[in-house]
C-alpha cells in the first residue's frame, strides 16, 4: 500500500514537472524530474527496459529528505519518468532512503535494496545518523517495503566499524544463483572499507568479509561501491570522500576510484593490482553499472561535484543530471570508457575537415552548436616544431566560453569553465595528465545543453564538466599557439521522438 508521504511526492512531481520546459533541460542526459537529484541508484534491466532510480528531493532544488526518483529507457538516451519509487515513510528510514541497487528475483518481481537513515539526537544536543540496509519489492512501478526491515544493521558489521557510515548497497547474483552485495563503511581507523554480504534468496543476508580496505590511502569514507567482472578481471568502483590530490590522478575533495584485480569468491577477498581515477574532470561522482542483455557493462554517474553545487542559481526549478551512459572495457590493465554505441544513432549532418593547419584562432564553417558529437585528431604541422598549446572553445559568444586545452610539452589536458557564466568562486578548472607522443592526441567531445564530456585517446580517460551558459552561445572555435594540424569530424546530435 502506498504511504501518504509517497502519494504526496508523486502528486507534487507530476504537477511540478509541467513547470519545466523541455528546452530548459538537457536533451539526452537524464535530469531530475523536478527539484534535486544526486547519486544514481538501482541501475538495472527489468522487463525489457533499463531502470534508473536516483537520490531525489522533489520539493526543492537542494539536498534534503531523500526519496528515490525513477526513470526508464530502452536506449540509454531517451528517458521516461515513472512515479517516485520510495519515500522516507517508515520508522527506520524516516530521515532518508539513501542509495542502493536493484535486481530481478526468480519470481519476476524487482528487488530494491537501499540505505535507511534514522537521525537521532544525542545527549550533547548533536545529531547523528544511524544507517541500515532495507529491502522493497515491486513490479517496476510500485514497491512495498519488506516487513523484516532493516535486514542489515549494527550487529551485522565488523567490530569497531561505524553504523553512522554504513551505506549504498550494490547487489548482484553470483553464478551459483546466490546473491551478494557490497556496502560502503567506515572502520575504526576512520578511513573507508567495502563490506561483502551474501544471501541465498536476496532477503536473508549475512556478513562474509571485508572485501577491500582503504587503510587511509584514498580519502576517507568510501561511498557507492560497485563490483563486477570485466574482461577477465574484477573491478571495484567507489567514490571516496575527502581525498588529497596525487599528481594529476586524484583531486581534492570527493573523487572517484577504480581498483582492478583478482577476487577469491571462497574467502571473499579482493586483491588489487591497479588503481586509477574513473573521471578526470570536474563533475562526476557515485557511478553505478548495469550488465546489458548483449553483454556490455554500462556505467552512469551523477554529473556533479558536491563542492560546486552552487554553480546553478537556486531560483532554477531543477538541479542535477546524469552523465552519458558509458561502455566499459579493460585495455593494457586499465579502465577505458566510450559513449554507449546507441549515441551513434543520433548523429546527423556530418561535417568533416582533414589536415587543417592553423596557428591562431579559427572557426570552421558548419561547426557550431550545443548538441554535438565531435572527433578531433591533433598533431604538429609537418616540418614545424612542437606547438605550445591547443584549445577548443565552445558554448561561445562574445561574452562566454568553455574551453578544453592541451599543452603537449607537459602532456596536460585542461577543462576550464570560468567564462561559462558562473557567478561563484568555485571549481572552474581541472587538469589531467594524458598519453601523447610528439603532440598527437585524439579527443571525442560530446556536448549537450549543459555539459561537456571529453573522451581522450579512444576512451583511455574522460573529463566531464557541467556549464549553464545561455543556450544562444553556440559558437565553436579552435586556437593554436604554434602550428597545429588537425582533423575534425562533427555531427549534430538529434533526438527524434
Amino acid at each position: 500500500m502506498t504511504s501518504q508521504t509517497l502519494r504526496e511526492a508523486r502528486k507534487y512531481e507530476e504537477a511540478s514537472e509541467k513547470m519545466i520546459k523541455q528546452e530548459e533541460r538537457p536533451d539526452f542526459h537524464l535530469s531530475v524530474r523536478t527539484g534535486w537529484m544526486n547519486d544514481p541508484n538501482g541501475f538495472s534491466y527489468y522487463n525489457g527496459q533499463y531502470h534508473l532510480f536516483y537520490q531525489y528531493n522533489p520539493y526543492a532544488p537542494r539536498w534534503d529528505s531523500m526519496h528515490w526518483g525513477h526513470a526508464v529507457t530502452k536506449d540509454f538516451l531517451h528517458w521516461d519518468y515513472l512515479p517516485a519509487a520510495l519515500a522516507p515513510d517508515e520508522a527506520y528510514d524516516r530521515d532518508g532512503c539513501f542509495s542502493g541497487s536493484a535486481l530481478t528475483l526468480p519470481d519476476g518481481r524487482q528487488l530494491l535494496m537501499y540505505t535507511g537513515v534514522l537521525r537521532e539526537r544525542k545527549e550533547n544536543g548533536e545529531h547523528c545518523d544511524t544507517q541500515t540496509q532495507c529491502l522493497a519489492v515491486g513490479d517496476g512501478v510500485d514497491y512495498e517495503k519488506c516487513a523484516g526491515n532493516p535486514v542489515l544493521e549494527k550487529n551485522d558489521i565488523p567490530e569497531g566499524s561505524s553504523v553512522h557510515d554504513f551505506r549504498d548497497p550494490k547487489m548482484w547474483q553470483a553464478e551459483d544463483g546466490t546473491y551478494c552485495c557490497v556496502v560502503g563503511n567506515r572502520p575504526a581507523d576512520g578511513s573507508g572499507q567495502i563490506l561483502l554480504y551474501t544471501s541465498p534468496d536476496g532477503f536473508q543476508w549475512k556478513f562474509k568479509s571485508v572485501l577491500a580496505a582503504n587503510n587511509n590511502r584514498f580519502g576517507k569514507m568510501w561511498e557507492c561501491p560497485d563490483f563486477f567482472r570485466l574482461d577477465g578481471k574484477w573491478v571495484l568502483l567507489t567514490s571516496p570522500q575527502d581525498m588529497l590530490p596525487e599528481g594529476f590522478e586524484y583531486h581534492n575533495g570527493n573523487g572517484t576510484l577504480c581498483l582492478i584485480g583478482e577476487y577469491d569468491e571462497e574467502t571473499g577477498k579482493f586483491t588489487e593490482q591497479h588503481n586509477q581515477a574513473i573521471d578526470y574532470g570536474i563533475d562526476f561522482y557515485a557511478p553505478q553499472t548495469v550488465l546489458t542483455p548483449d553483454g556490455r557493462r554500462v556505467m552512469i554517474g551523477w554529473m556533479q561535484n558536491w563542492d560546486a553545487c552552487s554553480l546553478r542559481s537556486p531560483e532554477e526549478k531543477w538541479f542535477g543530471q546524469m552523465s552519458l551512459p558509458r561502455e566499459l572495457f579493460l585495455k593494457g590493465g586499465r579502465l577505458y570508457q566510450r559513449p554507449v554505441r546507441e549515441l551513434d544513432e543520433m548523429r546527423r549532418n556530418k561535417v568533416e575537415y582533414h589536415n587543417v593547419t592553423f596557428s591562431d584562432v579559427i572557426s570552421l564553417n558548419g561547426i557550431r552548436g550545443r548538441k554535438v558529437d565531435m572527433e578531433l585528431t591533433l598533431r604538429p604541422a609537418e616540418g614545424e616544431k612542437l606547438y605550445q598549446k591547443f584549445a577548443l572553445r565552445f558554448a561561445q559568444d562574445e561574452k562566454y566560453q568553455t574551453a578544453v586545452s592541451f599543452r603537449p610539452r607537459e602532456s596536460v589536458l585542461k577543462v576550464d569553465r570560468k567564462f561559462s557564466g558562473s557567478r561563484r568562486a568555485i571549481i572552474h578548472q581541472r587538469r589531467s595528465l594524458v598519453n601523447s607522443t610528439n603532440g598527437e592526441l585524439k579527443l571525442r567531445v560530446i556536448l549537450d545543453r549543459f555539459s561537456v564530456e571529453v573522451f581522450v585517446n579512444d576512451g583511455e580517460q574522460v573529463m566531464t564538466a557541467t556549464m549553464y551558459t545561455d543556450q544562444s552561445a553556440d559558437g565553436i572555435s579552435f586556437f593554436a599557439d604554434g602550428t597545429v594540424n588537425m582533423d575534425v569530424v562533427k555531427y549534430d546530435l538529434v533526438s527524434e521522438g
